[in-house]
């Protein structure tokens, strides 16, 4: 059987997912802070998650700067750091169900535990979008996210927005392997159709039992058995019930051979009054005599 397109975009987008939110989680660039007065103006500084890094164009970048704002007790980054690690390693739990279930090594995939695995990696896109969204809400707030007052500036950096489409890619390679449970649940219908019922099984609404009279036969075929014929029976019918059917034929009358030949006699009759022709014939009565007394 070949693998489902939906298994095939869930394979897909989960591990680029995975990476994107992995450089999302460790690298600092959630946040470019610009325009320090007493500082060339080509300084820049990167706050992330776990670091902040200062980069200038004629030098390479230092990073483990100091927080001289209390950056990292910010609340944003705070639940940021709880809710990437989480995704990332409920991702990489759903990447392993997904692995076993789309059985690249097998001939069928096993459908249930794919659409638990895209249960599992929408779950875990949300948990990185969160944070991505509410760190975003915040960005140019002092209050929440402190940062140098202005002229200084605050702009959206690019581990940010790999923040992002992580979360989109792992939200849509979640809901591909997800419609999976669709055969799943297909199968699953199928067989409880097939399956025996346990109890017997209840009568309808809709059904309504008649008690139909049994119909009266003809003598000829209900007292005709084996080949003969029986008498009926002494008990006298109850003409009460009603008579439901159709009368059947009789069968004809029986057919009888006489051995007797009936033109014998008249070809013996036939042959003598041939032989007599001459002789004057008058018939016997009782006061004439006949011709063969003369």
């Amino acid at each position: 059987m070949r693998t489902p397109v939906v298994m095939i975009l869930g394979m897909v987008f989960t591990p680029c997912g995975l990476l994107l939110n992995l450089i999302s989680t460790l690298t600092p660039g959630w946040r470019l802070v610009k325009g320090f007065l007493n500082q060339p103006q080509d300084v820049v500084l990167y706050q992330g998650l776990w670091d902040i890094c200062r980069e200038q164009s004629s030098r390479e970048r230092q990073c483990g700067q100091p927080d001289e704002w209390n950056y990292f007790q910010a609340e944003p980054v705070q639940a940021a750091r709880g809710l990437m690690i989480t995704s990332l390693a409920v991702t990489a739990l759903g990447l392993l169900l997904a692995t076993l279930g789309v059985r690249c090594w097998q001939d069928e995939p096993h459908f249930g535990l794919a659409g638990l695995s895209g249960i599992v990696l929408f779950v875990a896109g949300l948990f990185s979008l969160v944070p991505v969204s509410w760190y975003n809400h915040f960005l140019g707030d002092r209050g929440v996210l402190p940062a140098p007052d202005s002229p200084v500036t605050v702009e959206v950096s690019y581990s940010l927005v790999l923040g992002y489409l992580a979360s989109c890619l792992l939200l849509l390679g979640g809901f591909s392997l997800a419609l999976s449970f669709a055969p799943w649940c297909e199968e699953r219908c199928r067989r409880c159709r097939k399956a025996p019922s346990a109890g017997p099984r209840r009568s309808s609404i809709s059904t309504v039992y008649v008690d139909w009279p049994e119909p009266a036969l003809t003598p000829a075929i209900k007292y005709y058995s084996e080949g003969q014929h029986r008498p009926p029976p002494t008990e006298p019918r109850d003409t009460s019930k009603l008579k439901v059917g159709f009368p059947m034929p009789r069968p004809p009358p029986k057919s009888y051979t006489n051995p007797v030949d009936v033109l014998d006699g008249e070809e013996k009759t036939a042959t003598s009054q041939g032989g007599s022709s001459s002789r004057s014939t008058r018939p016997c009565n009782n006061s004439l005599p006949c011709d063969s007394d003369l």
